[in-house]
């Protein structure tokens, strides 16, 4: 029987017991570690030197002969040198003191008023607030991490009821910025979804993400099922769905007349499985499928290539082969008629991108984006109630849409967060239209 894998299913790599090994060059030789020849060269940019601050080196004799030594036109050699202050001077401590005065017509004691920023931001200010979060959402950090690093660089203790505490502010302040996205999710001309595993006190649960062209939000609920879309996208959704072919969005594009573009990458997996399939007849129409989609992924790929009316021909002709091979030359064997039978019924939404321009043939967009998703889940396993899983929500929106759109993660948290304290609207993750 043919065994799926990684490779010819949507099984993950994990799940790979025996990996074929690399290819080795034909020559023989092994390749080395390192950049390859002709690979490009990578190096950060200098600093600006009005970011620098220079001391300034000069020879007062040759190094050599130890003779005398005059000023040279070659230009200097330079070092730049990014480093940590010391512990004390890394962070700012300041204090407000409230005095007391007593007045004399009510009789009672006041204290002079404390700024209200300060006061709902406590012990812990709003740049500091916003690394641990940082810390916390995008590096993976538990709360004793956190608070091992905050002691070992800032010499500060800080619990982890507070550390909590924290977070929680800090997702009180990306609440407005996530409802923003939600709330023009259902108006999106394209969308890409996809959803992953997530566990919450061991019980099973699942992470939705919504990639649009200016904007990523993701979900996490009990259901896979389209019910999730009914209540991400609504009844009327008019734009077009990139997905797999999971059976919660066929659902929902057969209830509400959704238009849909099927991932070809995962139906690439399928024909894989064909082609290695022990059926001969299998193989043969597998291979013939197989070779049609690196026709038609070709074409894609060459588009620079061609005019704009060109590229759409040879688009159009490159889909119309696949379509005739897969659907008209189809074996006798329960694999076979299976491809066949689905090309049949929903092969215009794998071959949508063809007849409307501006939409991606696979769902990579969505599948990169959830990627971070599950490295987390790994990593931390999960969480233990809602408050984390509104948190998870809100800080993986806001760093893959900061991601998306080239913004500064940390700034757009020290804004939000400093926003919050202050009782003032809080920043938006939609790029600023003027």
């Amino acid at each position: 029987a043919a065994k799926k894998n990684s490779r010819n299913s949507s099984k993950p790599p994990s799940s790979d017991i025996v990996k074929k090994p690399k290819e080795q060059p034909k020559d023989g030789s092994k390749r080395k570690r390192g950049g390859q020849p002709g690979h490009p060269r990578h190096e950060r940019t200098p600093f600006d030197d009005d970011e620098v601050e220079y001391t300034e080196l000069h020879c007062i004799e040759c190094p050599d002969c130890h003779g005398p030594v005059v000023p040279s036109k070659e230009p200097p050699k330079v070092l730049q040198q990014v480093d940590l202050l010391v512990p004390s001077e890394t962070i700012s401590v300041v204090g407000f003191r409230s005095h007391a005065c007593w007045c004399r017509k009510c009789k009672q004691v006041h204290y002079a008023p404390i700024d209200e920023a300060k006061r709902r931001a406590g012990l812990i200010g709003p740049r500091l607030t916003a690394l641990i979060a940082y810390l916390k959402g995008a590096c993976h950090c538990s709360y004793s991490t956190i608070r091992k690093f905050i002691q070992a660089v800032f010499n500060i203790e800080l619990s982890d009821g507070l550390l909590a505490k924290l977070i929680c502010k800090v997702s009180d302040s990306l609440d407005k910025a996530y409802q923003e996205l939600a709330f023009l999710l259902p108006n999106e001309p394209r969308l890409n979804v996809d959803e992953t595993g997530h566990k919450n006190n061991g019980e099973p649960m699942w992470t939705w993400c919504f990639r649009a062209s200016l904007f990523t939000l993701f979900k996490i609920d009990k259901s896979r099922g389209s019910d999730v879309l009914i209540h991400m996208l609504g009844v009327e959704f008019d734009g077009i769905l990139g997905c797999d072919y999971f059976s919660a969005y066929r659902k929902y594009m057969k209830d509400f007349g959704v238009l849909v573009q099927f991932c070809l990458a995962h139906f690439l997996r399928d024909v894989r499985f064909l082609v290695e399939h022990p059926n001969t007849r299998n193989q043969a129409y597998g291979q013939r499928v197989l070779d049609r989609l690196r026709n038609l992924f070709g074409v894609i790929h060459r588009r620079e290539e061609f005019s704009k009316a060109g590229f759409q021909i040879e688009l159009q002709n490159a889909g119309d082969e696949l379509w005739a091979e897969v659907v008209y030359r189809v074996p006798s064997t329960k694999e076979g008629q299976n491809l066949a039978d689905r090309f049949r019924k929903h092969g215009d939404s794998y071959l949508r991108f063809i007849t409307t321009p501006g939409i991606e043939p696979t769902n990579n967009l969505a599948e990169q984006a959830i990627r971070f998703v599950v490295i987390d889940r790994k990593v931390t396993q999960g969480t233990r109630g809602e408050k984390g899983q509104r948190w998870l929500e809100r800080i993986w929106t806001v760093m893959a849409t900061c991601t998306q759109t080239g913004r500064s993660v940390f700034t757009f948290l020290h804004e939000s967060i400093s926003a919050y304290f202050a009782e003032q609207p809080t920043p938006s993750l939609l790029p600023n239209s003027t």
